[in-house]
């Protein structure tokens, strides 16, 4: 596929004038697409469980909200942002006996449709558009005037409209403004799940994690272990994110420059290459969305068990202690975890 950018100028918004859009959920994308979608002008309700403690957020923004059976039924364009495992109840219970023909349903991750867990009927739009940033982003760049750029996918053109309607949908949260690139729901769930697995989450909490082990077993104190592998990774990402691998080491010293050739290379070798092969193949032929899909089923134990493992980390319990020192960098604690008497923080349990 040759690559493709889709600008404002390449975007009617007159496309959607008229039409009834529902958003179901107000998380961090929810509040980002019902809140930008209003501010373009557009016809705007939530859906929302009666119980969803998210539904006087809502309301305060001065947004319609109805269960989500109501605002599908009311509405021709459904953008579903519920989270990947929630989606196919949610579909079944709400959605599907609620679809008319020329509906456009929407999402922004590939993971259900891709991996057939909702398959939606004949006679009806289905597209993507996926923000390449969390929803408070989408949400302060759409009010600064500028925009996140987005991922835009056709998966069912049943109006010969669905790329009209998506990337006016997309104009609509900002997302023309910086750019949206044109792929395939396939392409865009392989390489998210690639990309988080093998680089993003996976890839580099490993990595921190060992580099850690590695100085406090040769006798460092753990500290100082936290600042040069933790800590600093976010300045070195930044660098990354405004110019590139090759900003980042015009911006370092030439001798942090040299080990990145030299030593690099035999961190990610060829057997973590191989590894990373590996974990695609997994991901391409469906056998990773399997286990996920019924660990899900299943009760989620093993998710359970590994988040908890790693909440009482070394790396975690000392993290805690430097950031509260840190008032400037406005540190976070993570769900399920308080602090304990002595000072570290211990998952509950």
């Amino acid at each position: 596929m040759v690559a493709r950018m889709y600008y404002d100028a390449d975007t009617d918004p007159a496309v959607l004038n008229g039409s009834r859009i529902a958003v179901l959920g107000y998380g961090s994308q929810g509040h980002a697409h019902a809140l930008n979608l209003r501010d373009s002008g557009y016809d705007v309700r939530v859906g929302l469980p009666e119980t969803s403690r998210s539904r006087a957020a809502a309301e305060a923004e001065g947004l319609r909200v109805m269960t989500p059976a109501e605002a599908v039924a009311e509405a021709n364009v459904i953008m579903v942002l519920a989270p990947d495992t929630a989606q196919k109840a949610l579909y079944e219970s709400e959605i599907r006996d609620n679809l008319e023909a020329g509906d456009l349903l929407l999402f922004a991750h590939g993971f259900t449709i891709r991996f057939g867990q909702i398959t939606p009927p004949a006679g009806i739009d289905v597209a993507m558009i996926a923000p390449k940033g969390p929803g408070h982003l989408v949400r302060r760049t759409f009010v600064d005037g500028q925009g996140v750029p987005c991922l835009v996918a056709v998966e069912q053109d049943a109006t010969g409209s669905a790329w009209q309607r998506a990337l006016a949908y997309a104009r609509g949260i900002g997302g023309t403004r910086a750019g949206c690139l044109r792929t395939t729901f396939a392409e865009e769930t392989e390489t998210d799940l690639f990309g988080e697995q093998a680089v993003l989450c996976g890839g580099i909490s490993n990595l921190v994690k060992a580099g850690f082990d590695t100085l406090v077993d040769a006798g460092y104190q753990p500290e100082l272990a936290y600042f040069e592998v933790m800590h600093e990774l976010k300045l070195i990402v930044d660098l990354m994110y405004q110019g590139g691998l090759s900003y980042m080491r015009y911006s370092v010293s030439d001798t942090a420059e040299y080990g990145d050739y030299v030593s690099g290379p035999k961190i990610v070798d060829e057997r973590t290459r191989a590894a990373m092969r590996g974990i695609l193949s997994d991901i391409q032929d469906g056998t990773f969305a399997k286990r996920w899909i019924a660990e899900n089923e299943s009760g989620r134990s093993d998710f359970l068990e590994y988040r908890d493992e790693d909440h009482h980390l070394q790396i975690e319990q000392v993290g805690a202690d430097l950031r509260r020192g840190m008032s400037w960098l406005g540190a976070k604690t993570a769900p399920g975890m308080e602090h304990t008497s002595d000072g570290h923080r211990e998952a509950n349990a």
